[in-house]
């Protein structure tokens, strides 16, 4: 395939030896991808020792939910694998992640479209959002599973409410998913205990496919005092925390008048900078927020994510990703709700990430943000962001196709007019690729979607149920769940 980057003859592949836990190649596989062109990670180039490239007609082997192999054919002669896909003429990449979302959000897409943000929240989304029961929640978050599976999606750190009925459908769909229970002060210490109980409950379901955090919901909904709660519980039990900070340029100033400080010095007084921190949006994040991020960083605890496309539709400015980078933050790419959003589409994101940090992120500059870099921070670096990038944890690692890591793949079909001819496989990827080119899709080994159907989940079936529902949801005369004041 034109564009292809190989590693130089008679060096390891990337990543290490390609022997996993076989013993060597074949032995024991429960699958394997035979044949595709791979995303690989180690190439150096403009990422340095991370750099993303392309290895041509290689095998991915999978034992046990892990990439064991990522290598040339080997001998096939031996032991039959539980299962085979044949990879040839398509691109593997690493199941795409998504930081931050807020998935039983697709019940209102499209319910708030053209206000400003103080019209979103107080008169459409929080009242819409008071009339959820976990019922609900629990159809919207299949339906947002499905569309994310389908589209390559297969990590996503969601933050919302009725959580155990998110944790079903992620049960139920095969996606991977680090969740959190939703918390505002006026909830009381109740809603810190019950975020708690369920991230102690469900870490590990799924057979591993769940991770959990706590989920406060911002420093203009969560006092001082709380946020410091909060992170006195994620110290106690080792759980990470995925909060709202410095959304837009509004909050940080409000922030500064209110408490004297911006939203990430609110944080580091909580001591939430000392503990594994996950932090959505960030547009507001300024000059003096750095030295505490960079901070934080350099001890592994802190990554941000972003949604580009969001901000956009909300006139919100862009998350300062070089600055970012900088100071060591990995940044991963998110789509926020689809109520915000439009969708859960990921691969538009990777695209819009380019062009709004080439451009309208201040930078006028065409040679920062390169396709690759921008793969990097949807694979790698978002895995880092969830704190999903170590191996050797306990929380398993995302993000590469390289042995030791999660087996969770996307396999992406090249061959429709759009993508082709492929002069540039990265610039394929981000500025052609759609959810629609995804052929087949495994997540900790198991195909879950085959020839682009979805194997998990009855899509008609939840629409069939959902639909009666909709006039309910999108009522706005029952209440709220806050008020916004940034």
């Amino acid at each position: 395939m034109p564009g292809v980057d190989q590693p130089p003859p008679g060096t390891s592949p990337p990543d290490g030896p390609t022997d996993g836990p076989t013993g060597g190649p074949g032995q024991g596989v429960d699958l394997r991808i035979e044949g595709c062109t791979a995303l690989v990670h180690g190439l150096g180039g403009d990422e340095g020792p991370g750099g993303i490239g392309f290895a041509e007609g290689v095998d991915l082997e999978v034992v046990g939910g892990l990439i064991a192999r990522v290598g040339p054919p080997a001998d096939r002669s031996g032991a039959v694998p539980g299962e085979v896909v044949d990879g040839r003429g398509l691109l593997a990449v690493p199941g795409l992640v998504n930081c931050h979302t807020h998935a039983a959000m697709v019940l209102f897409r499209g319910a708030a479209e053209d206000v400003d943000v103080h019209t979103w929240f107080n008169e459409r989304i929080w009242p819409m959002e008071s009339n959820l029961t976990e019922r609900d929640v629990e159809l919207g978050a299949l339906l947002a599973c499905a569309e994310m599976l389908l589209g390559g999606t297969t990590t996503f750190a969601d933050h919302y409410f009725h959580m155990d009925a998110v944790a079903r459908a992620v049960e139920v769909s095969g996606a991977r998913a680090d969740l959190g229970w939703a918390a505002f002060s006026t909830d009381g210490e109740a809603g810190r205990e019950r975020g708690l109980d369920f991230a102690l409950r469900r870490r590990g379901g799924a057979g591993g496919r769940i991770t959990t955090s706590l989920a406060p919901h911002a420093p203009y909904t969560v006092t001082e005092p709380d946020l410091a709660a909060f992170a006195a519980l994620a110290r106690e039990h080792e759980l990470p925390v995925h909060l709202h900070a410095a959304e837009t340029a509004e909050q940080t100033r409000a922030s500064v008048a209110r408490t004297g400080a911006t939203p990430m010095q609110v944080l580091d007084r909580a001591g939430l900078l000392d503990v594994p921190l996950l932090v959505a949006h960030g547009t507001g994040i300024v000059e003096p927020d750095l030295p505490l991020l960079a901070r934080a960083a350099e001890r592994g605890l802190v990554g941000v994510a972003s949604s580009p496309r969001f901000y956009l539709k909300a006139a919100h400015g862009t998350t300062p990703v070089r600055a970012l980078r900088g100071a060591g933050v990995p940044v991963g790419l998110a789509t926020d709700g689809a109520a915000s959003n439009g969708d859960l589409d990921l691969w538009a994101s990777l695209e819009v990430t380019s062009l709004v940090q080439k451009s309208l992120g201040g930078e006028g500059d065409p040679t920062w943000m390169t396709s690759r870099q921008v793969l990097h921070h949807a694979t790698t670096q978002s895995a880092q962001a969830l704190h999903l990038a170590d191996a050797g944890s306990a929380r398993g690692a995302v993000g590469r196709l390289a042995p030791g890591h999660r087996a969770d793949v996307a396999l992406v079909d090249l061959s429709a007019p759009h993508l082709q001819p492929v002069h540039d496989l990265a610039a394929t990827l981000v500025h052609a690729t759609r959810p629609g080119d995804v052929r087949h899709v495994v997540v900790d080994g198991r195909v879950v979607v085959r020839d682009r159907r979805l194997l998990t989940v009855d899509v008609p079936a939840v629409l069939e149920e959902l639909r009666p529902r909709l006039a309910a949801l999108t009522r706005r005369d029952a209440g709220r769940v806050q008020t916004y004041q940034p």
